[in-house]
């Protein structure tokens, strides 16, 4: 959600914050489970905000939501873009962790500064639905190829991914997996996954606007059936908004 950064065709960079675009978004999709990235904007010197103020805004005006949130490790490095995962859910939350993703220090350019990447960060918890319990990870990987590199030679992200959904399966959990992965190859990183017991809910539909690339998932174990799936363009944000509606596979 970038912070609450609306979408301008004709300036992107630089269109306003309107919070209340992205909670309408929300509130429209009347989901049991939400998964949130970049809910708050990096501050200068790589300060966060506490407690997270677009995260009360939208538990304020979305009653009823239980809340998950944590940000990446503080860092100076954290260039003035949106940080911070949150997952919401209409029954209560447990089992709750924030578990940081580290990053390679690959140098790039930030208006002619030498920079090197933040961590990233993946978050979960459980929750029971329809009598059941499901473990609900939320991610939001590095963008590899806009530092002219790519995930599979620096697989380290993805592979902690990959362990989670093979303890979920050891466990016998029902699980999904969703977030912003960032990687152009979808069908790769589908293979990657389907190989723990994974699948996505699409592969199709482009889920961003500044390029052509499906980097929005949402995965589920053989626990879980999807009976329906939506990507849906959205001005609230740069990206689309995806859906999944699920049973009980049994």
């Amino acid at each position: 959600m970038q912070y609450g950064q609306v979408w301008d065709e004709r300036d992107p960079n630089n269109a306003p914050i309107r919070l209340e675009e992205a909670i309408a978004e929300i509130a429209r999709h009347d989901a049991d489970v939400v998964h949130l990235q970049e809910v708050e904007q990096a501050l200068p010197g790589g300060k966060q905000a506490q407690p997270p103020p677009n995260l009360r805004k939208i538990l304020a005006a979305l009653p009823g939501y239980h809340a998950h949130f944590a940000y990446p490790p503080a860092d100076p490095r954290e260039l003035p873009f949106g940080i911070g995962l949150a997952i919401l859910s209409r029954t209560p939350l447990r089992e709750t962790f924030a578990e940081t993703l580290p990053s390679p220090a690959i140098e790039f350019e930030f208006y002619g500064e030498k920079k090197t990447p933040t961590d990233r960060l993946l978050i979960g918890a459980t929750t029971d639905l329809a009598g059941r319990p499901v473990r609900l990870l939320n991610t939001h990987l590095l963008a590899f190829f806009m530092l002219k590199s790519d995930s599979r030679r620096h697989p380290e992200q993805r592979r902690r991914l990959a362990q989670h959904l093979s303890a979920a399966q050891s466990a016998g959990a029902a699980a999904i997996l969703s977030g912003d992965f960032n990687v152009r190859d979808h069908v790769g990183l589908a293979a990657e996954y389907a190989a723990e017991g994974f699948s996505t809910v699409q592969t199709a539909r482009v889920t961003w606007r500044r390029q052509p690339y499906v980097l929005d998932h949402i995965f589920h174990n053989s626990a879980l059936r999807c009976v329906r799936h939506e990507v849906t363009p959205t001005p609230a944000s740069d990206h689309h908004a995806l859906t999944a509606d699920f049973v009980w596979a049994d």
